[in-house]
């Protein structure tokens, strides 16, 4: 069993992050990991851009996503690990997501507009540089316009989940994310439940398909990281956790900070082989 740490909840610039695929082995490297999974919103580009960039030896990059899904009003994402991210039904979904982004996006903006904030629809694609969109593109093309002064403030005061430009974004329900997580050939695993208070909803998810619970997570203290291994463990799933990453200016945490122990990726690659039949 290994006694390195791993990472295995990263975004990059090719859904909300602000550092590029190939930059998070060198980061990955720094921090002494021995694996990290890249996991974009809703997006798959920047798999095989981390995995071509990764000149780290003995650094595993795992191919993963985060899809968003909706129970009632409750936000819920699904990670999925070790996925095929060349699967065609995948990629159509991917699409679909990214299309939905951009209509959302749109939205937003006109909200904003009716605000007083006279934001340019394409400063906002300028700055998410060909990503899927989503809420932090919004946010950095308020202070690159000048209308608000920092980065938190377009959450504070407009696109947050209770602000008066917030517009949700197309989901699906989890249990069509774990389906399409495993049609993949991946493990599903419901990310930072801590952060949802939709606990109710994890049998059923389990019944679903779903293999595992992140655990570790800047958003879940000793207590409730504790509280979640249990569950995990009374489920039969597996448990995961990762610093969920975004990069500098977000106001998230650095990679590798949560120290989540190297068995949790062991794990993962057991049931890949379990799955996959090998």
């Amino acid at each position: 069993m290994s006694n390195k740490y791993v990472d295995l909840h990263i975004h990059t610039r090719c859904s909300d992050g602000t550092s590029t695929p190939e930059e998070i082995p060198i980061l990955a490297s720094q921090a002494g990991l021995e694996a990290v999974a890249i996991t974009d919103h809703d997006a798959v580009d920047g798999i095989e851009r981390a995995i071509a960039g990764n000149t780290c030896n003995g650094l595993e990059i795992i191919p993963g996503v985060e899809l968003s899904t909706t129970v009632g009003d409750a936000d819920i994402h699904i990670l999925g690990y070790y996925i095929d991210w060349r699967d065609r039904t995948l990629l159509e979904w991917i699409a679909l997501f990214r299309e939905k982004r951009l209509e959302r996006a749109r939205k937003i903006v006109e909200k904003l507009r009716t605000l007083g904030l006279d934001l340019r629809f394409d400063t906002v694609l300028e700055v998410a540089d060909g990503a899927a969109i989503g809420r932090p593109h919004i946010a950095d093309a308020l202070v690159k316009e000048e209308l608000i002064r920092f980065y938190g403030e377009a959450f504070s005061r407009y696109i947050g989940y209770d602000g008066p430009a917030y517009f949700p974004k197309y989901a699906i329900s989890p249990a069509e994310a774990i389906r399409l997580i495993r049609r993949a050939g991946g493990i599903p695993v419901l990310a930072h439940p801590g952060s949802v208070h939709r606990d109710e909803c994890i049998p059923a998810m389990v019944r679903d398909g779903l293999m595992g619970i992140e655990v570790f997570h800047p958003m879940h203290p000793s207590v409730v990281r504790q509280y979640y291994e249990k569950l995990a463990i009374k489920h039969g799933i597996l448990r995961t956790g990762g610093s969920d990453y975004h990069g500098e200016g977000r106001g998230r945490a650095q990679i590798g900070c949560e120290c989540v122990p190297g068995w949790m990726a062991e794990d993962l690659r057991d049931k890949k082989k379990q799955v996959s039949g090998e």
